[in-house]
């Protein structure tokens, strides 16, 4: 058998599947909530650097 027998994209097809699901009893958060609490923590290291 050569090793160009289209295994690779079987054995994705049920990851793409599993991640493409939507889960409505995941969290869901917003994505701005996620750049601002990365900012406020950027802050935060930056103010407790400059007190050392």
């Amino acid at each position: 058998m050569s090793s160009s027998d289209g295994g690779g994209l079987m054995s994705s097809a049920g990851l793409v599947r599993y991640f493409d699901a939507e889960d409505n009893n995941a969290i869901r958060i917003d994505p701005r909530t996620i750049i601002a609490f990365g900012v406020l923590f950027g802050a935060l290291v930056l103010v407790l650097n400059a007190f050392v």
